[in-house]
């Protein structure tokens, strides 16, 4: 029961320091509102035109690939490890059978991905030209 006291008082200052941070900031701020204060950009300058601005979808669809991809690798460093004890342990289908499976979804989205243009970030000068070809 001892060890659990610990962990109570480390969750206690884990939630007492950022409380007391905001409590501390809330008192030591100025409280002095402008009219600055309220722009949409804070730096001075005068917005001009709108704030809806069209993004690339593509940034966002390689960023998504990315972070889909880096799980994938956090997931197969530990399994990699560990694999040569399990196949002892388990047997070489049970320990390489759901990895497999794992992987084998992962390659199918990215098959999806690649034919679907999400990883092309730009159009080569040949693409672009048959583009403009076409009615």
């Amino acid at each position: 029961m001892n060890e659990w006291i610990a962990v109570g008082a480390l969750a206690l200052v884990g939630l007492l320091i950022p409380l007391g941070m905001m409590a501390v900031s809330y008192l030591l701020r100025p409280s002095v509102p402008e009219t600055s204060k309220r722009a949409t950009y804070e730096s001075g300058e005068v917005p001009t035109g709108g704030t809806r601005i069209r993004f690339n979808i593509q940034y966002y669809m390689v960023a998504l690939l990315f972070v889909v991809f880096d799980i994938e690798t956090v997931l197969l460093f530990p399994w990699a490890v560990v694999y040569a004890d399990a196949v002892e342990e388990v047997g070489l289908l049970s320990a390489l059978g759901p990895m497999l499976l794992f992987v084998a979804i992962l390659v199918v989205g990215l098959a999806w991905a690649w034919r679907n243009g999400a990883v092309q970030w730009a159009q080569s000068p040949r693409q672009v030209d048959l583009e403009a070809d076409r009615p």
